[in-house]
C-alpha cells in the first residue's frame, strides 16, 4: 500500500493541476462503459473527479480490472491530471474542469452491489437508510452536515476560549434529580439495587463550578433526556452549555451574539448585522402569535378588538365580553384562494382549537365573505383600514381567548409563508426575544408556577409586584432564535 498513498483529495483538483501526477484513493461512485474507454466518477471525503481508463495508457490486463469496476469498490488510481476535452466540461463539479487519465489501478476492497445508489440515499425509505446507516453515512448531504458540524463546533471552541472560558467536562453517571424529563437510569454493579441517571442537563454540577470559583466554563455537553419522539426531540442531544459568574443579563446576551455571529463569520462566511434585534415576550406574541418568531416575512397579527368589541355579529360581540381577543392576518394577494384552499385553512384553524375561522376577501368594489352580510359598513371599513388591505387581499380571522387566538394565527402565518415562499431560505434572521413570564397560573394546582425553572430572577422594575401582581412579573430571561428556531436560552439566576 505504500506505493499507493495518496497525494491529492479528489475534491482538491482543480484545472491549476493539469501535468502533474497524482494518486487518489475512494470510492467508486458512479461508472460508465463507452467501449474503448471507461469512466468512473471517484469519491472521498472531498468530493468526486472524473477519471479515465483508457487501454492504450494502461495496457490489457489493467483494462481488465477496470472493467470489472462496480459502485462502492474501493481502489487506488495513479495517473495524470489534464484538462477535460473541449465542451466536456462539468460546470456543476469544482473539478469539472479536469480528468485524471489512468495509468495503473489496484482494487483495494470489492463491494457487493448496494441496496440503493449512494447518491440518491434520500429517494430511499427511511428504514432502509437506517438498515444500511453506514451506506448512508457516505452520502454528500450527510457527509457535509458532518463535517459542518465539526465546524462549528471548533468554532465555538475557539471564540469561548479567547474570551476566557474553561472547557471542563462534568460526570455522566449522576444522582437522579427532577428536570423537565424522565431520566435514563443505568444499574450499578457495585451497589445492586441502586440506579445512576444520565444527565438530563450539566447544570447542578455547572453551579457547583461556579461556587468552586471558575467562574467561566463551557462544555460541548451529551444529554440523555426520555421523552417522547418529535422532530426535534430525540433521546440523546449536544448543547453548547455556558455559565458565568459576576455578570448581568447584558454581558450574558453580549457574549452569546458575538459567539453566534463568531460562528456564522467563520463556517459560513455571513456577517450578520449587529446588535441582533430584540423582541419583548409579549411584543413577539402579539405581532407573531409565537415566542420563537420567524421574522423572514410579514404578514404579521394585526389586534381588531377595539373596532369589532360591539359588533352584532354575537362570534365577535361574545369574544369580546368573554375578555378575549379579535386577531386577524392579511394575506396579500389571498383574495384568488379557491373556497377548497379556504376550507383547507378552516380544517386547520379548527385542529387547533378555534372555534372557526372568519374570512374576508377584499375585491375592487365589496369585500366578500360569508359574514358580510352581519357586519355593518363601518365594520368592514375599519377591519380593512386596520389590515391595510388592497383589493386581492384575503383577511383571516380568528376570535377567542388571548392564548388561543395567538396560537392559531401564529401556526397560520407559518403554514401561509411556507406554502405562499415567502420565507428566504438564505436569510439568517437573528432574534432575541426577553422579558418572559416570571411565572404563570396553574390552573389545576390553583397557583403559580415557575414559566422557566424557580431560580430565575425577576427584573429588578418588577419586584414589587411579586405580591399583588405576580402574573405581570418579567424574568431575566433571554432566547436567542433564528428563522423561527430557538437557538438557545438562558436566564440570571436569583
Amino acid at each position: 500500500m505504500t506505493d499507493w498513498k495518496r497525494t491529492k483529495n479528489c475534491g482538491e483538483l482543480r484545472k491549476s493541476d493539469a501535468g502533474t501526477i497524482v494518486t487518489l484513493n475512494g470510492w467508486v461512485n458512479r461508472r460508465r462503459d463507452l467501449g474503448q474507454l471507461i469512466f468512473v466518477d471517484l469519491r472521498d471525503r472531498s468530493g468526486l473527479v472524473q477519471v479515465v481508463f483508457d487501454p492504450e495508457l494502461l495496457g490489457a490486463e489493467q483494462f481488465e480490472l477496470a472493467e470489472g469496476l462496480r459502485a462502492e469498490y474501493v481502489i487506488a488510481v495513479q495517473g495524470k491530471v489534464a484538462p477535460r476535452p473541449e465542451g466536456q466540461a462539468n460546470p456543476n463539479l469544482p473539478t469539472g474542469e479536469v480528468e485524471v487519465q489512468a495509468t495503473r489501478l489496484v482494487i483495494l476492497s470489492e463491494a457487493e452491489t448496494p441496496p440503493f445508489p449512494i447518491d440518491r440515499a434520500e429517494e430511499v425509505d427511511e428504514a432502509i437508510r437506517l438498515k444500511y446507516r453506514y451506506l448512508h453515512l457516505r452520502s454528500r448531504e450527510l457527509q457535509e452536515t458532518i463535517a459542518l458540524r465539526h465546524r462549528i463546533t471548533a468554532a465555538v471552541r475557539s471564540f469561548l476560549n479567547s474570551q476566557g472560558f474553561l472547557e471542563i467536562e462534568t460526570p455522566m453517571l449522576i444522582r437522579s434529580t427532577p428536570e423537565g424529563a424522565r431520566d435514563y437510569v443505568v444499574p450499578s454493579r457495585v451497589h445492586p439495587g441502586s440506579f445512576y441517571a444520565l444527565p438530563q442537563s450539566p447544570q447542578l454540577f455547572k453551579q457547583l463550578l461556579m461556587i468552586a470559583g471558575f467562574e467561566r466554563y463551557y462544555q460541548i455537553a451529551r444529554c440523555f433526556r426520555d421523552e417522547d419522539l418529535r422532530a426535534d426531540r430525540q433521546p440523546e442531544f449536544t448543547q453548547i452549555d455556558v455559565e458565568m459568574s459576576f455578570v448581568d443579563r447584558e454581558d450574558v446576551m453580549a457574549t452569546m451574539e458575538a459567539m453566534i455571529l463568531h460562528v456564522l463569520e467563520e463556517v459560513k462566511g455571513i456577517k450578520v448585522p449587529s446588535p441582533i434585534p430584540r423582541l419583548s415576550y409579549q411584543e413577539a406574541m402579539d405581532r407573531y402569535g409565537s415566542d420563537k418568531p420567524d421574522t423572514r416575512f410579514g404578514m404579521e397579527i394585526c389586534d381588531l378588538t377595539a373596532q369589532l368589541s360591539t359588533s352584532e355579529f354575537r362570534v365577535f360581540s361574545e369574544a369580546a365580553a368573554a375578555k378575549g381577543v379579535i386577531r386577524g392576518i392579511n394575506v396579500k394577494g389571498g383574495a384568488s384562494f379557491t373556497r377548497r384552499q379556504i376550507d383547507q385553512l378552516s380544517e386547520q384553524a379548527q385542529g387547533w382549537g378555534a372555534k372557526g375561522l372568519i374570512w374576508l376577501a377584499v375585491e375592487e368594489s365589496q369585500v366578500r365573505s360569508p359574514i358580510a352580510k352581519f357586519l355593518k359598513p363601518e365594520e368592514l371599513d375599519a377591519i380593512c383600514q386596520a389590515m391595510a388591505a388592497q383589493p386581492g387581499d384575503l383577511i383571516l380571522m380568528v376570535a377567542g381567548s388571548y392564548e388561543l387566538v395567538c396560537d392559531v394565527l401564529g401556526r397560520l402565518r407559518l403554514a401561509l409563508g411556507k406554502e405562499l415562499g415567502l420565507m428566504d431560505e438564505d436569510a439568517f434572521n437573528l432574534l432575541w426575544v426577553v422579558d418572559w413570564p416570571l411565572l404563570v397560573y396553574d390552573e389545576e394546582a390553583g397557583r403559580y408556577v415557575a414559566a422557566h425553572h424557580p431560580f430565575t430572577a425577576p427584573l429588578d422594575e418588577d419586584e414589587h409586584l411579586l405580591e399583588t401582581a405576580p402574573g405581570q412579573v418579567r424574568a431575566k430571561a433571554y432566547d436567542m432564535v433564528l428563522n423561527g428556531v430557538e437557538l438557545g436560552g438562558g436566564s440570571i439566576r436569583i
